[in-house]
């Protein structure tokens, strides 16, 4: 009984998962942050291209 104890009390799964939600979190904040920059800076080089014809 012990042992089941102890599994329950164990918390360092829980802190590896939370470390992965964080680390998500941040993966898709700069996936959205590059997606954005990325349609910006395609339309200024499409300009500046445009512009040098």
């Amino acid at each position: 009984m012990s042992k089941f104890n102890q599994f329950l009390a164990d918390e360092s799964g829980a802190t590896a998962i939370e470390y992965g939600l964080i680390a998500a979190g941040i993966a898709l904040a700069i996936i959205a942050v590059v997606n954005g920059l990325g349609s910006n800076i395609k339309g200024k080089f499409t300009s500046i291209n445009t512009s040098l014809k």
